[in-house]
């Protein structure tokens, strides 16, 4: 048995790993401070973990719960890039300077780390699909925080192993009814008999990967011997915006047409995840197929 901490526990991917770890007979402890993740998330296992409502920029706390834990997963973070527009100093001060608190305990008390980055680092990227040794260039300020928090993850892994996981558009059940992405969002219109509403021309590529990959590579990527690295956790798939407004709309059976609006600031073009690292180093591969579980809601 191992004792673990995941902060941003109460989060769609914190609360899944709660569990699966659980479910390995591991020890978890969760701090959350519940500006976006949900108490419910853990219903079921409540009982099982130490809950801790602190926020990640309390280092005096965080150094009291993490000493002397076999592992860290850092999940907390502030995640919407148009919000992070608007909300510029908050993000940086969650995304950047609560990662960099983690990041000095880990290196103090010598505690491996696993922590949550985004394919939102590459930026607009020339190579699709793509390596990680791919020139980071975000062109959002969410994404700006998560290059800041590898650039610190780089600086902090003197003493400790610290693996940034390079996430794409993670997706599952629990997410459609309480998440803001584009699958919540199409989801939640074709429920109310509307149409999916597409930002742009629905042109864009996504690579979406479901929770329970993602899970199995997060879990993979601590107990594994990897050293300090970055890799890409994706399915290796792309699919436009507009083939997947038109996939809900099949499956759902509803005589629908997609509407388009204006294309948001910071919309990335093209993404889409090179996982040759992640099969090599972790031994993973993605399992769920993205129609299938689209198939499956109808």
């Amino acid at each position: 048995m191992m004792n673990y901490v995941i902060t941003g526990g109460a989060g769609f991917i914190g609360s899944h790993l709660a569990k699966s770890l659980l479910e390995k007979g591991h020890s978890v402890q969760v701090i959350d401070n519940l500006s976006t993740g949900i108490k419910s998330n853990l219903d079921g296992i409540a009982d099982r973990i130490s809950f801790h409502g602190i926020d990640v920029l309390d280092y005096q706390e965080l150094e009291k719960i993490l000493k002397g834990n076999d592992g860290i997963f850092h999940l907390a973070a502030l995640t919407s890039v148009p919000e992070s527009y608007v909300r510029q100093n908050e993000y940086h001060q969650v995304n950047v300077k609560g990662t960099e608190n983690i990041f000095r305990i880990a290196e103090k008390f010598h505690i491996k780390t696993v922590f949550a980055s985004s394919s939102s680092v590459y930026g607009n990227t020339k190579n699709i699909p793509t390596q990680e040794s791919e020139k980071r260039v975000p062109i959002n300020p969410y994404g700006m925080t998560k290059l800041e928090a590898e650039n610190l993850a780089m600086h902090y892994s003197g003493n400790c192993d610290i693996v940034g996981l390079r996430y794409y558009n993670v997706y599952g059940k629990a997410m459609i009814n309480t998440g803001a992405g584009v699958i919540t969002q199409f989801y939640q219109n074709i429920q109310k008999n509307r149409p999916p509403v597409i930002d742009g021309d629905g042109s864009q590529l996504r690579d979406f990967v479901h929770i329970d990959d993602v899970i199995r590579a997060t879990i993979s990527a601590m107990e594994k011997n990897t050293g300090s690295t970055f890799i890409n956790i994706g399915s290796g798939i792309t699919i436009s915006i507009l083939q997947l407004a038109n996939m809900f709309i099949k499956y759902s059976g509803l005589d629908l047409r997609p509407v388009f609006v204006n294309e948001k600031e910071g919309n990335v073009k093209a993404s889409q995840a090179d996982i040759s690292l992640a099969k090599r180093l972790l031994d993973w591969r993605p399992q769920t197929k993205l129609e299938d579980w689209v198939k499956s809601l109808y």
